[in-house]
């Protein structure tokens, strides 16, 4: 994709942001269950929840934007 424009830019940036809050969402609660201790595991909860919060309002910018949130599958 051409990024001619700065709306161009900026949707692709946000594109980016989003997709690695869904990964987040993915990894977070597995890192959660390794814990080694219960202070690092409620940490990993606790971000978890900020992150759910992180998406939504994405979610939020991409319908005031009239954009679709595409998610990209990492490659690993």
């Amino acid at each position: 994709m051409k990024l001619d424009t700065l709306q161009k830019l900026y949707t692709e940036e946000l594109r980016d942001l989003y997709n690695a809050e869904n990964q987040l969402l993915k990894a977070l609660p597995k890192m959660a269950k390794a814990a080694s201790s219960e202070e690092l595991k409620n940490a990993f909860e606790k971000h978890l929840e900020q992150t759910k919060g992180h998406v939504e309002r994405l979610e939020q910018v991409f319908e005031e934007l009239g954009e679709t949130r595409r998610v990209r599958h990492a490659v690993l």
